[in-house]
Parts: structure tokens; C-alpha cells; sequence
């Protein structure tokens, strides 16, 4: 979760990630935080990725009070505070990290955070095929 980390601890807080990450270049492709490409190692996403991320983070709590203000745009309520990103990260964890989210989708076949706010990305079923095929087929030079 090195975007979300990066984001939510970093730029919404006025602290930007202190590296050039991969899915804001130019040219990146939509939801080039969500996969690893065939070139990007191990090493860059543990180490140049996730270790950067939860340091540069580590820094902001040591930087920051939890009162801090801070801005999500796109949120409803943009105006947060440090205090409320700590708990929407927790939240976020747990869903992903538990794969609470795949176990939810079986069930009923609904994707997303609620009913009313899936949270993904919107495009078109044919655009949504395409990242579904990139993805497969990073994967597939792995078989």
C-alpha cells in the first residue's frame, strides 16, 4: 500500500513522498499503483517502495500533531486531520490486508467500500478489460 501510504501520510498532509514514484511519471498507466510491472524487482518494491513509505510516514507522526490539518480532495468532508487519516489507514488496512474485500465480492458480488461509494476507479468495462489483461499478463511472464 505504498500509494496510500505516500497520499494519505504524505501529500494530504503537505508532506510529498521524498522520492519520484512510478505511477505518478508521465505516461504511467491508470492503476500503476495497484501492480507490479515485470521490470520492478522485489528489492524496488520492498525496499525503494513499502520501506520508503511507512519511513516517510514515521516522519510525519513524529512531525505532526494529531490535530493537523490536512485535504483529501474528493472527499465529501475534504478538511481532515491527522487524527482521521490515522483511522481511515486502520480501516483500510484491515479491509485489504485481510482480503475482506474478495471474501465480501464472493458473497454478493458487489465491488467497492459501500453501497453508495464503490471506491474504484471509473472507466468503461472495455477500460477496466485492458487493465485486467495488462495485469494478467505482467503475471503470466512469471509462469
Amino acid at each position: 500500500m505504498p500509494a496510500c501510504e505516500f497520499g494519505y501520510f504524505g501529500y494530504v498532509l503537505g508532506r510529498p513522498a521524498p522520492i519520484e514514484l512510478p505511477w505518478d511519471l508521465p505516461g504511467a498507466r491508470e492503476n500503476a499503483d495497484l501492480w507490479a510491472t515485470p521490470d520492478e524487482s522485489t528489492g524496488f518494491i520492498v525496499d525503494g517502495l513499502y520501506r520508503r513509505s511507512w519511513e516517510h510516514a514515521g516522519q510525519t507522526f513524529e512531525a505532526l500533531d494529531l490535530d493537523s490539518p490536512g485535504s483529501v480532495p474528493g472527499w465529501p468532508e475534504p478538511h481532515v486531520t491527522l487524527h482521521q487519516i490515522l483511522v481511515h489507514m486502520n480501516i483500510e488496512t484491515a479491509r485489504h490486508a485481510g482480503h475482506a474485500d474478495i471474501v465480501r465480492e464472493t458473497i454478493d458480488g458487489a465491488a467497492g467500500m459501500t453501497e453508495d461509494n464503490d471506491n474504484l476507479p471509473h472507466g468503461t468495462a472495455e477500460l477496466r478489460r485492458a487493465h485486467f489483461e495488462r495485469v494478467q499478463a505482467a503475471a503470466d511472464t512469471f509462469r
